[in-house]
């Protein structure tokens, strides 16, 4: 098992930890990552564009003129889909674009993000989160002091560090639960309160 360092906010080392190899130092399936980010993306879509076909347009059923006799051509109803106003046709409906993935799959993936972080450098093992009031500077200064531009921020419940950094573009707070691999791709940094690292390991360890 490696070792890693534990800071506390002002970025000094206060304590090492041991992190499982089985989950922060695994081999780095890509393509598993791949599946599961198109998975994710594909259950945020709306799904919400829809058209309206024949059925759903206003208008009558009835035969708009006689059959015969009018030299016109043939009409069975103003609701067909070559008149104007009539209906669609082949249009999208409302649908649900989500799919099922093999949890066995996402948890590979999940476990290739974290061990990318961690070989880059990019896992910072903090003491805690305590900040003392809600208040963007104090993410801002503690992004300042070690350096990140963006970095997902991970500790158990804390309304204090939610709130603080939401209005920071590079941030994302989330509690162990939250943590997934299309958003740990999307910024650079990981940052993991020592009591969340326990959690994520138990969770993720065979």
């Amino acid at each position: 098992m490696a070792k890693v360092d534990v800071y506390n906010l002002q970025k000094e080392k206060v304590a090492e930890t041991e992190i499982a190899d089985s989950v922060f130092n695994a081999e780095i399936k890509e393509h598993l990552v791949r599946d599961v980010v198109v998975w994710q993306l594909a259950k945020r879509r709306q799904g919400s564009a829809a058209v309206k076909n024949r059925s759903k347009v206003k208008g009558g059923s009835a035969k708009p003129w006689r059959q015969k006799g009018t030299g016109r051509a043939r009409a069975g109803t103003s609701r067909s889909p070559i008149w104007r106003g009539g209906g669609v046709i082949f249009g999208p409906q409302q649908r649900d674009y989500g799919y099922r993935l093999p949890k066995q799959i996402r948890r590979q993936a999940l476990i290739s993000v974290l061990s990318q972080k961690f070989q880059e450098g990019k896992l910072l093992i903090l003491q805690d989160f305590n900040l003392e009031t809600v208040k963007t500077k104090q993410v801002v200064e503690l992004f300042k002091t070690f350096g990140v531009n963006k970095a997902v921020l991970v500790a158990e419940d804390n309304r204090e560090l939610s709130l603080s950094a939401r209005n920071i573009p590079g941030a994302l707070a989330v509690n162990q639960n939250g943590v997934n691999v299309y958003d740990l791709l999307k910024y650079d940094y990981l940052m993991l309160s020592d009591a969340s690292l326990k959690k994520i390991e138990g969770a993720l360890e065979k």
